[in-house]
């Protein structure tokens, strides 16, 4: 008879518990709170003083799944390596505790990345309100996070409106989190690359004035050139995103 063998691949954080982790983990299905269910789901778990982010990554197409296991990472072990990354660089994101792999011979099934979970004020999304309070000096401080970002070589491909959580520290300081983080790469950033890089946060005409002007200080660029080349790449993925959901209907 023909018997599946299932693999694990776990890896936890120094100061976590393995078998807690994997406990949480078996419970996945029918406990914690569910913050997120589209492709992936997202659920929060109490776990003492702590609430643990445990993200279950959506079973991938099979040539995926003997990708992920034998010819590149798992989005959930990239989520954590790259958090731990992140941190060391001086770039916040929620403390990384685990990732877990779970697969057979022909591929990756499942897999799990958790982390502490944030509690934070607003995300980025936020402040495409006009209204929003204190709009255009986190619009400037968010411009300097990024800027942080390219000055270390991080690449976030996934740098969009809902990816960045922002904390208020108050006397109209900031925090920035990164999160969604397993499409990401180090490399040098090209001013090219840096200009694409706002091209997925929605932003909208006065949102790059801002944005624009800003950023030229911190690179000693041309005010003006620097905002035309972001609307041009705004108004450039916005028409790709256009034709991509025409040709997907």
């Amino acid at each position: 008879n023909y018997r599946i063998v299932i693999m694990m691949n776990i890896k936890v954080a120094n100061s976590y518990n393995k078998e807690k982790v994997l406990e949480i983990v078996d419970s996945f299905g029918h406990s914690g709170k569910t913050f997120w269910k589209k492709r992936n789901t997202i659920k929060v778990f109490d776990i003492g003083d702590e609430k643990w982010n445990v993200k279950s990554f959506q079973v991938p197409h099979l040539i995926n799944r003997f990708a992920y296991k034998y010819v590149r990472k798992s989005k959930a072990r990239r989520s954590f390596e790259h958090a731990e990354i992140l941190l060391k660089k001086g770039i916040l994101t929620p403390k990384p505790i685990a990732y877990i792999e779970y697969s057979e011979l022909i591929g990756l099934t499942n897999s799990f990345y958790i982390s502490k979970n944030l509690s934070y004020d607003f995300d980025f999304g936020a402040l495409l309100n006009a209204d929003f309070a204190d709009r255009e000096n986190i619009l400037n401080q968010f411009t300097e996070f990024t800027y942080q970002l390219h000055e270390n070589d991080i690449h976030h491909f996934d740098h969009s409106k809902g990816n960045t959580l922002m904390c208020r520290l108050g006397d109209d300081q900031y925090d920035f989190y990164l999160i969604d983080l397993n499409r990401m790469k180090f490399e040098e950033m090209t001013y090219e690359k840096r200009i694409d890089n706002f091209n997925r946060l929605s932003l909208t005409d006065g949102m790059i004035e801002i944005v624009g002007k800003k950023y030229a200080s911190l690179i000693d660029q041309d005010t003006q050139k620097v905002i035309a080349d972001i609307k041009k790449s705004c108004e450039k993925f916005h028409e790709f995103t256009r034709r991509k959901g025409r040709w997907k209907k």
